[in-house]
């Protein structure tokens, strides 16, 4: 034992020496500014369940654990359409939530992104259109972006929600900033 220590005393520390800094690696603060120069604040949402199963909310809840933290990257649920700049859409528009959704959707002021989450809120999934369903959200809505999935994990959430973002964005040729 003596002689080891003896060894690892005589030699020192053998170690790699530390990479550097690489700021490219700074998503948190690229995508807090890439949200205001869209919104010039805090994006917020509002989730409507339109009818679906729960599977896809499962998922949108883990979104606000420690792990994927939106609201450190400037992202916040809210609870009024009239505060929201996003509707996030789970589930096949149910005949009885579709009056609700456009509401919805009309009370949320300009420019406003709509994304259609799962199978069910992309195409109506295994519900389909049928006497109890619409289908999916673009058959009730404009929908600007569609995350496929049953459920979509939650990586695949935001980075729909920040698709949304990108397509608003003033040095996008393709923006619909409402003027």
């Amino acid at each position: 034992m003596l002689k080891t220590l003896h060894q690892i005393a005589s030699i020192g520390i053998v170690t790699e020496a530390p990479p550097a800094a690489d700021d490219s690696l700074r998503l948190r603060e690229g995508l807090q500014e890439q949200i205001r120069a869209v919104l010039g604040r805090a994006l917020c949402i509002r989730h409507v369940d339109a009818g679906s199963c729960n599977g896809c909310e499962l998922e949108i809840h883990a979104l606000n654990n420690p792990l994927y933290n939106i609201e450190g990257l400037g992202i916040r649920f809210v609870a009024s359409p009239r505060h929201a700049d996003l509707l996030l859409v789970t589930g096949p528009v149910s005949r009885h939530m579709e009056i609700a959704l456009q509401r919805t959707y009309r009370a949320t002021p300009d420019p406003k992104l709509v994304v259609a989450v799962g199978d069910c809120g992309c195409d109506g999934g295994i519900f389909g259109q049928g006497c109890a369903t619409r289908g999916g959200v673009a058959k009730v809505l404009p929908v600007d972006v569609a995350v496929p999935g049953c459920p979509p994990p939650p990586v695949a959430l935001l980075q729909g929600i920040l698709t949304a973002i990108a397509a608003r964005a003033p040095d996008n040729p393709t923006h619909k900033l409402a003027k």
